[in-house]
This record gives structure tokens, sequence and C-alpha cells, in this order.
């Protein structure tokens, strides 16, 4: 009988890769990302990122973007 208990970082790695095996990578991936909590300060950035644009800009861009995704366009930020 093995009384060794595992670590949480052996845990992870198991419960990974039954995951993976049952789901594959990328709804693994998706799976996850629901539980991490990303960095940096949202708020800040977007004020910074719209700082000059007005609403109309915004939703210019955003049809804009919709267009492109719908005529297959690959999108670089």
């Amino acid at each position: 009988m093995n009384n060794r208990i595992k670590t949480l970082n052996d845990i992870n790695i198991e419960a990974i890769a039954l995951l993976n095996s049952s789901l594959g990578v990328a709804d693994t991936i998706r799976f996850l990302n629901q539980f991490t909590t990303g960095f940096g300060n949202y708020t800040e950035e977007r004020e910074k990122m719209f700082d000059n644009m007005s609403l109309e800009d915004i939703v210019r861009e955003i049809k804009v973007m919709r267009v492109d995704q719908k005529d297959g366009r690959d999108l670089i930020f």
C-alpha cells in the first residue's frame, strides 16, 4: 500500500493529464482558463486604450473587426 501523500503539484499534474485524455488539449485549456484571474489593471489599461476615442470610434472599429472576421481575414493586434 502506498502511504505517500501526494503534493498539490502532483495532484494538479495528474488532474490535467486526466482532463487532457478525456477532453483533449483545446477543451482542457478552455476549462482551466475559467480559473485564472489574469493580471494587470484592466480599468487603467482600458482607459489608456480608449482615451482618445469616442463611442462612435469604438463602435466603428468593432464593426470593421466583425466584417474582417466574416471575410476570414486574420486580425493582428
